[in-house]
């Protein structure tokens, strides 16, 4: 494919913070008086954004509060929250490192905040293996839109066609398609309703240690 550079997205394809995240939800319907959710729910809402999480989730339990209202109450436990118990997916380390002396630079592209990201990297060790971060609120558009992966090829000095991709959502399949830039997706990660066998991907993996065979 002579694919030049990597996009990563962060929640569902390099780590597992599906817990952490769910915890902050219920954090925030604690403070609300509203009921729990399981965190099997809350990883089927992961991948659109925090705004979108935070409407699913008072949309489940059928709140009328404003969003606006709500959102400085989530953001303070999704901080808290950030460092609770994140895991990286197995071979995350080892590709990160073969890629990186293979000389191919790398990114995130995620619709995380972006001031989370830093301290996720670096609490998990893997900081040093990114050039750039592109989070939900770098630009006015996030994924699916194609313009996260667009900023993200230029700033890597790549066209699109030559990066590569790598997720685990609808939400990046959506967005690689839209800035024509080939996605290898993840079968381990948040796929929400996404038929994998069925998706516009390069390849399907069960492991990330199978990347390299894609590229």
């Amino acid at each position: 494919m002579g694919i030049a550079a990597l996009v990563f997205d962060l929640d569902g394809t390099l780590v597992d913070s599906a817990d952490d995240i769910a915890e902050a939800v219920n954090r925030t319907l604690d403070d609300l008086s509203l009921p729990r959710v399981s965190e099997a729910t809350v990883r089927s809402w992961i991948g659109e954004g925090v705004r979108r999480l935070v409407t699913t989730a008072l949309a489940h339990a059928r709140s009328t509060r404003p969003l606006d209202e709500v959102m400085p109450t989530f953001m303070r436990h999704y901080r808290d929250c950030l460092l609770r118990s994140p895991r990286l997916y197995g071979g995350v380390v080892e590709v990160l490192q073969q890629l990186q002396a293979r000389g191919l630079p790398m990114a995130i592209c995620t619709n995380k905040p972006s001031a989370l990201v830093p301290p996720l990297l670096d609490h998990l060790g893997i900081a040093g293996h990114f050039a750039y971060i592109i989070g939900g609120d770098t630009l006015p558009q996030r994924k699916p839109a194609a313009e996260p992966l667009l900023h993200a090829a230029q700033l890597l000095g790549q066209a699109p066609a030559h990066c590569l991709m790598v997720g685990d959502s609808a939400t990046d399949l959506g967005a690689a398609n839209a800035a024509g830039m080939p996605i290898v997706l993840v079968r381990y990660g948040y796929p929400r309703d996404l038929d994998l066998e069925a998706a516009d991907a390069v390849a399907v993996i069960d492991d990330l240690r199978q990347l390299s065979a894609c590229i």
